[in-house]
């Protein structure tokens, strides 16, 4: 599965919800998601409309990594 092109901060935000992600707090257009599953992951969303693709791959990347999951399954968790 191909990342989305035009994904913007608030809907990877809802999408990693669905991983137990929730806001902790936001400064400005970086949103923290803050998760317990696993143990405790912290990751930066920036609120941008669309997020650029390197970010967005470095965002899902450090996700699946916490998660133990390998990209394709984490991309069809979220976006499938």
């Amino acid at each position: 599965m191909k990342l989305p092109r035009d994904l913007s901060g608030r809907e990877l935000v809802k999408a990693l919800a669905r991983l137990g992600y929730e806001v902790s707090h936001q400064t400005g257009s970086h949103i923290r998601l803050t998760t317990l599953r696993n143990g405790e992951h912290h990751v930066t969303v920036p609120a941008h409309d669309p997020i650029k693709i390197g970010t967005l791959n470095a965002i899902l990347r450090d996700v699946a990594d916490h998660a133990g999951l390998i990209r394709e399954e984490l991309l069809e968790l979220l976006f499938g």
